[in-house]
């Protein structure tokens, strides 16, 4: 069954987070959707992306260019559908509870220190758990990674 992780980010920013969590994914030879809300953020995050350290390549493109259909990850503005094994929200994209179940793993990263973004990630969270999702609550307010909470496992 697909599971939704939520990622509590209070030491990192996603950027930060979102490059060992694709580095992952490649790993497992997942083919991975980063959905945000807005061309501009999705333009600065590919940047950021590019940017990563020179040991972690990570292949990747944003929608629209000519190669979308063999990119290991691919950034959107907009829902991507089918294709893909893990989705990842970023920008306080909504998931909708029948786009779990098209994935392996849905991620929703989401900032702690914008209120916005940590409302949108409560909805979801009850939306999601609510519509019978299994979600499952991490933290790095230690320092690493945590289960904080599990429902519908």
């Amino acid at each position: 069954m697909s599971e939704v992780f939520f990622y509590h980010l209070t030491r990192q920013s996603v950027d930060q987070a979102l490059q060992p969590l694709l580095t992952k994914c490649g790993q497992q030879g997942w083919r991975v959707a980063v959905q945000g809300t807005s061309a501009d953020y999705m333009q600065w995050l590919d940047d950021k992306l590019w940017l990563g350290p020179d040991d972690g390549f990570l292949a990747h493109g944003l929608k629209g260019g000519a190669h979308d259909a063999h990119q290991p990850v691919l950034l959107s503005d907009t829902p991507l559908g089918e294709g893909f094994d893990c989705l990842i929200s970023v920008d306080m994209a909504e998931v909708p509870a029948d786009a779990v179940a098209r994935h392996k793993r849905v991620c929703i990263l989401f900032d702690a220190s914008d209120d916005a973004a940590m409302a949108v990630a409560r909805g979801q969270w009850a939306r999601l758990t609510d519509a019978g999702c299994v979600a499952k609550y991490w933290s790095e307010e230690s320092g690493r990674w945590e289960l904080k909470v599990e429902k519908n496992t």
